[in-house]
């Protein structure tokens, strides 16, 4: 296995960057981190968010568990000053997985409590909670959901890999039906009755989710799906568009309506004979995919992305989060890593090209829209380096907000750190090791799926539930 990350200082990095040829930038310099920012009508106290990063931790009713609860308050208390809540499913369908949390009658009060939880402990970190924003992520998993697939278009290349049946192993055939025209219209109203609810108990913004290949995702790129939600790009941008139009209508003008967007989906990877990342086989041009090229897909293709961040900024959408890749399909494009999830391949590229490709992609991005409020990802793999980065891209104007996700649930207090100490603790810092994604992708839990955290830089929450898992025969990141 070979191990990339050995970067001693920012002058290290910045001579790979050289070899690499590649355009990483890094600035000591951290104030244009703590500038605020304006999102839609509310000012936002710094530049730092916590992507929605989500804990597998709810009740069966989706109702949000103690270690919900617990990642909250972490995340309130450490600084950032805006917090994207994870995914939250728009009806108990629409769930990824049997513990993904789900806002309704029945658990408002819970969702409460976070939004309550978060701020509180913000204040008492912070002084002040006026410029922080929170928000709610609203999602529908689409062919994830748990616990049958809810496919919007017969992919080639993903419908091998969509299991119908855990006990069997069956995957969707040519025949597995479509979720129809209508019952994607009738979603519409989940939406805006999800949205309206995390309204009332207190959070800022939603998060109308179009990335990672759930539905939504899916529907942007489904060129060979039929009828009015398939084929040209104004039909495939038509439920996102009756979503963000139907929130924005149902919610306080105050609320900044929001979305995580893929700007690229790739296409899926396997592991060869030597445990690398291989592309699957594929045939040209391409049925399906949204950011890029029908006969290229190995290179982001921003036309279709610009031109639908666009729109939805004359729709309302004030704040956009730019992201890649399927996180069950090709992990190194959304997350480049140093150690596989048990379950996945090596890097086929040096993680910094990854790194790169974000990088990249969300200039592109903020050149188009200066004044768009987009928030960038890619900065885990940094590591300790992560804040010089983040700097250089901010003051270079290639992004506005600079998202940490895996790294949060190794030291969640990563921003406090830099206010009083000007630097990170090394010894705390996310070392990309996959123990997260390897306790997401375990499912031998009395629930159905075990909690997800930090294993490594928090032993307190997860040390015993890595053992449990370990006993369960789930394989350790290599």
């Amino acid at each position: 296995m070979a191990k990339f990350f050995k970067y001693k200082s920012v002058t290290d990095l910045e001579a790979e960057n050289a070899r690499l040829g590649i355009d990483l930038r890094f600035s000591d310099d951290l104030s244009p981190l703590f500038r605020p920012i304006t999102v839609g009508t509310r000012s936002v106290g710094n530049r730092w968010c916590v992507h929605p990063m989500e804990g597998c931790d709810g009740e069966r009713d989706g109702a949000p568990g103690e270690l919900t609860f617990r990642r909250y308050a972490r995340f309130g208390a450490g600084g950032a000053k805006l917090i994207w809540g994870e995914a939250c499913a728009v009806n108990m369908g629409a769930r990824a997985n049997p513990r993904q949390i789900v806002l309704n009658e029945s658990t408002r009060a819970a969702f409460a409590r976070i939004v309550d939880d978060c701020r509180t402990a913000h204040r008492d970190a912070n002084g002040t909670d006026s410029d922080l924003l929170f928000g709610l992520q609203l999602t529908h998993s689409g062919r994830y959901s748990h616990p049958r697939p809810i496919i919007a278009t017969h992919d080639p290349l993903l419908d091998p890999r969509t299991v119908v049946d855990k006990s069997t192993g069956a995957k969707v055939t040519p025949d597995y039906p479509l979720i129809t025209d209508d019952e994607l219209k009738r979603l519409v109203d989940d939406y805006v009755t999800a949205a309206k609810l995390a309204v009332d108990v207190g959070f800022d913004f939603i998060d109308v989710k179009q990335c990672h290949r759930y539905l939504l995702n899916e529907l942007l790129g489904a060129r060979n799906r039929p009828g009015p939600y398939g084929g040209p790009y104004e039909n495939r941008t038509r439920l996102a568009r009756e979503v963000i139009q139907a929130v924005r209508a149902a919610v306080p003008s105050n609320v900044v309506i929001a979305t995580r967007m893929n700007v690229y989906d790739g296409i899926p990877f396997h592991k060869s004979a030597n445990d690398d990342g291989t592309p699957d086989a594929h045939a040209l041009p391409l049925a399906n995919g949204w950011g890029m090229s029908e006969t290229d897909p190995f290179t982001v293709d921003l036309t279709e992305p610009l031109r639908w961040i666009g729109e939805m900024r004359s729709l309302g959408v004030a704040l956009v989060n730019a992201t890649m890749g399927n996180p069950y399909a090709q992990p190194h494009y959304g997350r480049p890593f140093e150690y596989p999830p048990p379950d996945g391949y090596e890097t086929p590229e040096h993680p910094l090209v990854g790194v790169n490709r974000h990088f990249r992609a969300a200039e592109t991005i903020q050149k188009a829209f200066p004044d768009l409020a987009l928030v960038g990802t890619g900065y885990s793999y940094l590591q300790e380096f992560l804040p010089q980065a983040a700097a250089a891209n901010v003051r270079d104007g290639r992004v506005s907000i600079v998202g940490v996700g895996r790294a949060t649930l190794a030291q969640p207090d990563w921003v406090r750190q830099l206010l009083d100490a000007g630097k990170l603790d090394r010894k705390r810092v996310c070392r990309t090791f996959s123990y997260c994604t390897a306790l997401m992708r375990a499912k031998q839990h009395p629930m159905g799926q075990f909690p997800t955290g930090c294993p490594p830089f928090d032993k307190d929450a997860y040390g015993d539930i890595w053992k449990e898992a370990q006993q369960l025969n789930v394989k350790k990141p290599s």
